[in-house]
């Protein structure tokens, strides 16, 4: 295997670009360095890679970059760049999200016709289903976004679609439900309770804390984005989650007593885009893929919180 991991210093990348280094298969990591959260944070995820035999690093934005030269012998693309938030994705931002979530993934998939690739995964969300169907969340539900991000993500799993079905790219879609664990994203939900646990600030929770999540654990999420890119069905799309879903509150009272600090909780308006439940109906990907996820909510939580106490104060 010859990787071309995009978004390879962001949270899922790094730790998925970090494992196949690990299976001695090479990689070539791309990253832009998008301002959606500091430069700081993501250079300290690439600086595990840096170094290491069979690692090469291109900084570059997929829209302006030599795609012929990056897929150069690659025999699998992990595509996990991407333009990440709900909450940002509305009014003006939202060229941001068609630029780096549709455009992008567009002349990656146009870039990659032609070339004898064993798979091109696409990494995907939860956020692609909305608010109105039923739970556990099947892969072939009816997907009705309540998102501009949502949008964007799943215009681009049907580009993934369309270049399998009419030019032969071999694309997967996996899709991503609330993934935590060490160098998660600094605005994502666990990172900041934490971070007000060890301040001892007070954290605003959006909405009455009843909504419920279905939190994948960052290495579950890599096993099964790694299981795609081997054995995944052309044309095929799964869940990943972790089997942990739970409702905010019920995650805050588990953080105060991980890191062992009360949190004061403030509570707002809840905000637009952000559906109300996630649970993923996993079936396919354990049948296909071999997926199981391992780690449970508590003991992820526990590795999160000793990596953010130890982390420096930038994330």
């Amino acid at each position: 295997m010859k990787a071309l991991v995009t978004g390879v210093a962001g949270f899922v990348g790094s730790h998925l670009a970090a494992t196949l280094l690990a299976e001695r298969r090479a990689v070539v990591g791309v990253d832009c360095f998008t301002d959606y959260y500091p430069r700081p944070v993501k250079e300290a995820n690439l600086s595990t890679l840096i170094g290491q035999p069979g690692f090469q690093f291109v900084e570059a934005r997929l829209q302006e970059a030599d795609l012929g030269i990056l897929l150069d012998g690659v025999t699998h693309v992990f595509h996990l760049a991407a333009q990440a938030g709900v909450r940002k994705s509305w009014g003006a931002d939202f060229a941001v999200y068609t630029s780096n979530n549709i455009e992008a993934t567009q002349k990656l998939l146009e870039a990659s016709v032609g070339h004898p690739l064993e798979r091109f995964v696409y990494a995907s969300s939860s956020s692609v289903y909305g608010d109105h169907v039923a739970l556990p969340m099947r892969e072939d539900a009816y997907l009705q976004p309540l998102s501009p991000y949502g949008v964007s993500k799943l215009a681009a799993e049907h580009l993934a679609s369309l270049y399998w079905e009419n030019h032969g790219v071999p694309a997967v879609s996996v899709r991503y439900f609330t993934v935590y664990g060490p160098r998660q994203r600094p605005d994502m939900g666990f990172h900041r309770f934490f971070r007000a646990a060890l301040e001892g600030l007070p954290v605003t929770v959006y909405g009455d804390g009843e909504q419920t999540r279905d939190f994948t654990f960052v290495a579950d999420a890599v096993a099964a984005t790694r299981a795609a890119g081997l054995i995944g069905r052309p044309g095929g799309v799964y869940n990943v989650g972790g089997g942990s879903r739970v409702t905010v509150n019920q995650v805050l009272d588990l953080i105060g007593r991980v890191s062992g600090r009360p949190i004061e909780i403030r509570r707002a308006s809840p905000q637009k885009g952000d559906v109300r439940h996630t649970y993923a109906d996993t079936t396919k990907a354990r049948d296909e893929l071999g997926f199981n996820p391992l780690v449970k909510l508590e003991e992820g939580l526990r590795q999160q919180f000793q990596w953010q106490q130890a982390a420096p104060r930038q994330v």
